[in-house]
């Protein structure tokens, strides 16, 4: 273990020590004691700063994370192929940032939402809107949101589990455009006629009705289903 402190002030060099130890503990546990020892200051010191070792570590993985999230901006002005891209920079981010990650993803509690991947979401969430805005959306932006985070931080935790120099990005590439074909219909030719489109929408908007208000339809389960099921294979073939 490194023994010389990192420099700057108090605040920095812990968050600095904490970052270092973490990444070099490799997902095992860090002491308060080991992090100001090479930060150089008491354990007072970080207790001032950060109010716990758990504030501390919070403040590194928002950094961190802050950092990504930074790296997400908007690509082009196609909304899907910037979908394509939050993956892949997703995926990356938890392998370059294993401990980070995992602090991050795998430190959870019930009905407590983190507050640190929440600029993520709303980027999602943006993204996604924008193409139910087109009409290509299959389910709604809340839903479709919930299934893509699902999958992709799934997927990089499978990845990161894996022995140095395994992790298999062609599975993640398989999975991530297997997702999106689930979420999301093709873009429509360039003859489509509007006439289509209008259909389309349409069939769309009742398609969400359905499923806001399935109890004041007066359809059946069996009914429901089975308009579901045309309403499907008219997007499809418009």
């Amino acid at each position: 273990m490194t023994t010389r402190s990192v420099a700057g002030n108090a605040r920095d060099r812990l968050l600095k020590a904490a970052a270092q130890l973490l990444d070099e503990a490799k997902g095992k546990p860090v002491s308060t004691r080991a992090v100001c020892d090479l930060a150089g200051v008491q354990a007072p010191t970080l207790y001032h700063h950060f109010g716990s070792k758990q504030g501390l570590f919070d403040a590194v993985v928002e950094y961190g994370f802050g950092q990504y999230v930074r790296g997400t901006n908007r690509r082009g002005d196609d909304p899907v192929d910037d979908l394509r891209h939050g993956w892949d920079d997703h995926v990356s981010y938890g392998l370059d940032n294993p401990s980070f990650y995992v602090l991050l993803y795998g430190r959870i509690a019930p009905g407590e939402p983190c507050a640190v991947t929440s600029v993520a979401a709303a980027k999602l969430l943006e993204l996604l809107t924008e193409i139910a805005q087109q009409g290509r959306l299959r389910v709604t932006p809340a839903v479709a949101a919930g299934q893509f985070v699902a999958a992709n931080v799934g997927m990089t935790l499978h990845l990161i589990a894996q022995p140095e120099g395994r992790a298999d990005l062609a599975l993640s590439r398989e999975l991530r455009d297997n997702v999106i074909a689930g979420l999301i219909r093709p873009a429509p030719d360039a003859v489509t006629s509007e006439a289509s489109r209008e259909v389309v929408e349409k069939a769309d908007a009742l398609a969400h009705a359905l499923d806001a208000d399935a109890g004041r339809s007066g359809l059946s389960a069996g009914e429901l289903l089975l308009m579901r099921e045309w309403l499907d294979r008219l997007t499809e073939v418009t």
